[in-house]
């Protein structure tokens, strides 16, 4: 895993087509904004993962997840 230290207004590139953007970093959350194409699949983890606590099941494939914009 690669950590990278940025304020706010700082951007990371990821390839030549996707920008992270740091907006905001607060006391306990760092608010982000993702610059990526349309066809790109962009979830949070938790939306991933099992709907039952302690579900031995593992997490649900991301890539078959419907996100409206």
């Amino acid at each position: 895993m690669l950590v990278l230290s940025r304020k706010p207004g700082e951007k990371i590139l990821i390839g030549d087509n996707v920008t992270v953007t740091i907006v905001r970093i607060g006391p306990n959350t760092v608010r982000l904004g993702i610059d990526a194409p349309r066809e790109m699949n962009i979830v949070r983890e938790e939306l991933c993962q099992p709907s039952r606590v302690g579900s031995e099941e593992g997490p649900e494939p991301c890539n078959n997840i419907d996100v409206e914009m």
